[in-house]
């Protein structure tokens, strides 16, 4: 079964959303619209040309509302202020994902379904939401009642696979994450005015420490570690590629090698595409469009008296989260 979705907010996950599905040539989603306020050629030329990702893989054009994209395929472009007006029902939109960033907690979602949509796909942490889901580690509890799905966030789907593996194999007491967090779109580039005094400064010049409720959300896919993990954020002067810091004690005393080989079966085996690993000294620019949720650097991997443990997992926070917002989808519309 082809999936029929519509994009609500053409920004940096919604456009490598479109990327993920055309680079990898499935053929179980189909993009009929975006809906986004900015005018349609701008739309395709930021789809074209990417200063992170690089050229997108195809020719686009524009013919009056239409993209067309080399092969044949297309989708309208919308530009609605209110989702519940959105003609979803007329283009036959089976799941409407929301990816402005603005309609994020389930009562406001829910004007994709009263616009037609079957489901809603949050491509952010969604208060309220039916079922909050990382690819990989809970997509299989997906259920028909599962209306608004929140696909958590970038750095949730960094760590929840590496928790998983960890907790399995050795059982998590309590933990901290880190995420060294490459900047965003909703920063600004000069000192300006914000609530949050951190978030007021200038993104490109300073390490900001900033709140994430990333390692919390872990308990809503994970419900045996709600409680137990805990974290904070710091924004570095980097577009894209982060990494996660996590620390945490094990039920039991384990080693560095026992921690890799674990990650390691995982990657191999039931994660595989998801959780993957590297025992070359990368950076960050090394893992820039890499598709997996989260990349495990073997040899950071540390343990002290073998009751304190610290591993570090690299992710693209565009490309990979685009590419499970994509996995998400192609789930939920098996259920439909």
């Amino acid at each position: 079964m082809t999936v029929r979705v519509a994009i609500n907010g053409f920004g940096r996950i919604g456009r490598n959303i479109v990327r993920a599905i055309y680079e990898s040539g499935r053929k179980d989603i189909d993009v009929v619209a975006v809906n986004d306020l900015g005018p349609v050629e701008t739309n395709a030329h930021l789809m074209r040309y990417d200063s992170v990702h690089g050229r997108f893989p195809k020719s686009v054009s524009v013919d009056g509302d239409t993209i067309h994209i080399e092969g044949g395929d297309s989708f309208k472009v919308l530009a609605e202020r209110d989702p519940s007006k959105l003609p979803w029902k007329e283009l036959g939109v089976d799941i409407a994902l929301e990816c402005t960033g603005i309609f994020t907690a389930k009562e406001k979602a829910v004007a994709h379904i009263e616009a037609g949509a079957k489901r809603v796909i949050v491509s952010a942490p969604a208060s309220g939401a039916d079922f909050t889901v990382v690819y990989g580690v809970n997509h299989d509890k997906l259920t028909k009642d599962h209306i608004v799905i929140s696909n958590a966030s970038c750095t949730t789907n960094c760590l929840a696979p590496v928790a998983k593996v960890l907790n399995d194999a050795f059982g998590i007491e309590k933990g901290f994450m880190t995420t060294i967090h490459a900047y965003t779109g909703d920063q600004p580039t000069l000192d300006t005015m914000h609530k949050d005094l951190y978030r007021a400064r200038a993104a490109a010049v300073s390490m900001i420490p900033t709140s994430t409720g990333a390692a919390k959300a872990v308990g809503l896919v994970l419900p045996e570690l709600q409680g137990k993990l805990d974290g904070v954020a710091i924004r570095v002067p980097t577009p894209n590629v982060s990494v996660v810091d996590f620390k945490f004690v094990p039920k039991n005393k384990v080693t560095v090698e026992e921690v890799n080989a674990a990650l390691v079966a995982a990657a191999d085996g039931s994660l595989n595409g998801i959780l993957a690993y590297t025992d070359e000294p990368l950076v960050s620019i090394d893992l820039n469009h890499n598709a997996a949720s989260s990349t495990f650097a073997l040899d950071q991997t540390k343990v002290v008296e073998g009751d304190l443990v610290r591993v570090m997992s690299w992710y693209d926070n565009e490309w990979g989260f685009s590419n499970r917002m994509a996995d998400t989808a192609a789930a939920v519309g098996k259920l439909l």
